[in-house]
């Protein structure tokens, strides 16, 4: 059964090709992105799963006055296996990033070019590989009338690009009853070249702008001002003491403790011979989950107490990234060992549990009590010029989909 459908998948690399140039064709950026949201591609989308046969589409609509349809689309489509009171859900998200510089674009960033095994264009490897794994293998179970153990669920969300409130995070807050408490979840939206990396957990991310008001002069005469460049350089020195303090070490991650880092610098006068009166410095801190953001800001802030005691300034905090940790998925969970196994199997390596200092939409659902995982084989040509993917690494992943569906973790 296994050698049939993955020989049926070797079979669809034109497929992939066919359905990657039309996903690039369909430009999907949110309004904050300058677009107008991600209908066309939703649309695009279930209307090719009704031509495959699949009967089970929803669509849920987040309101959104910023876009001209009034709404942000999520697509969920089903195949029902043997046991349907549970779901493996492969959750990819529809938009993108803008191309930036269309003068580092070797080609137009929404025609698709093939070069070889590569598919060069905007998104065709976020999230597009993840998207089309997941349809391959749709198809390849239907042709061959094959019945997954557990439902297989594809759903394809809105809105991942700019924080996720009119995507998953509003399917888990709205419409949480379409998930049920044993569901599988697997995000092919991060992961490694060599295919080895399960990813089960995240840092809690926290951005901080800090600003520092003094008394700006002439440069000649400093002691009738107050100098905030001088007090902003103490604060910044200051602030790697934090790794100090909150030392833990997890080796799940890489690396495995806190970084505190001192990062964007805002201009403050224009001018050599000008004291300034005002600094502005940002500071971007990946923090094992044991520690509680709360507590790391007071730290912060008593810094901050001491620099304004020794140098007469004022200073304000701006918390412009705040998300506490999400609860890790357990390295010996159904979903992991069904990743794990099924990797192994496929790619012939040593899969590995990580955690990583960055966010995705898995958090969403770690909050609410499901174990996902967010795995794929990519190339981190994520949000660049001539984003490229792989077409063996899109069907080498559906395989992997495959064989969680059809052999036991």
């Amino acid at each position: 059964m296994m050698d049939a459908l993955f020989t049926a998948l070797d079979g669809q690399t034109e497929y992939v090709c066919e359905l990657q140039r039309r996903l690039t064709a369909i430009p999907a950026l949110g309004p904050k992105n300058g677009g107008d949201g991600e209908k066309d591609k939703a649309e695009f989308l279930i209307s090719h799963l009704e031509s495959m046969g699949i009967s089970d589409i929803r669509e849920f609509r987040a309101p959104d006055a910023a876009v001209s349809c009034g709404y942000r689309p999520s697509v969920a489509a089903v195949i029902a296996g043997r046991d349907t009171s549970r779901t493996l859900w492969v959750i990819s998200h529809i938009d993108i990033v803008p191309p930036g510089d269309l003068a580092l674009w070797k080609t137009d960033p929404y025609t698709l070019k093939r070069d070889g095994d590569i598919l060069v264009g905007r998104g065709v490897e976020d999230n597009q590989q993840g998207i089309v794994s997941s349809i391959i293998t749709a198809r390849a179970l239907l042709d061959l009338g094959l019945t997954p153990e557990m439902n297989y669920g594809m759903l394809f969300v809105a809105d991942e690009e700019t924080g996720s409130a009119m995507g998953l995070d509003y399917l888990v807050r709205e419409h949480a009853d379409m998930f049920s408490p044993d569901d599988l979840f697997l995000v092919p939206d991060s992961g490694e070249p060599d295919s080895t990396m399960v990813e089960v957990a995240e840092k809690s991310m926290f951005w901080l702008k800090i600003t520092v008001e003094g008394k700006q002069c002439h440069a000649s005469t400093p002691a009738q001002g107050i100098n905030t460049l001088v007090a902003a350089a103490d604060f910044i020195l200051r602030i790697k003491e934090l790794e100090r303090i909150y030392d833990a070490e997890d080796p799940i991650y890489n690396p495995p403790h806190s970084t505190f880092e001192p990062t964007k610098k805002e201009a403050n006068v224009e001018n050599v011979n000008t004291i300034p009166g005002r600094d502005v410095f940002h500071v971007d801190s990946r923090v094992l989950p044991c520690y509680k953001l709360d507590e790391v800001l007071d730290t912060i802030r008593g810094f901050g107490d001491a620099v304004e005691k020794a140098h007469g300034v004022t200073i304000s905090y701006d918390k412009t990234m705040y998300e506490q940790a999400a609860p890790s998925t357990p390295v010996d969970s159904e979903i992991v060992r069904r990743v794990m196994t099924s990797v192994k199997r496929v790619y012939a390596n040593t899969p590995r549990a990580v955690g990583i200092g960055g966010g995705t939409v898995a958090a969403f659902l770690r909050r609410r009590g499901f174990h996902a995982v967010v795995w794929a084989t990519l190339n981190h040509n994520a949000h660049q010029p001539n984003e490229w993917a792989s077409i063996r690494n899109t069907i080498g992943d559906a395989k992997v989909i495959a064989d969680m569906l059809l052999i036991q973790g």
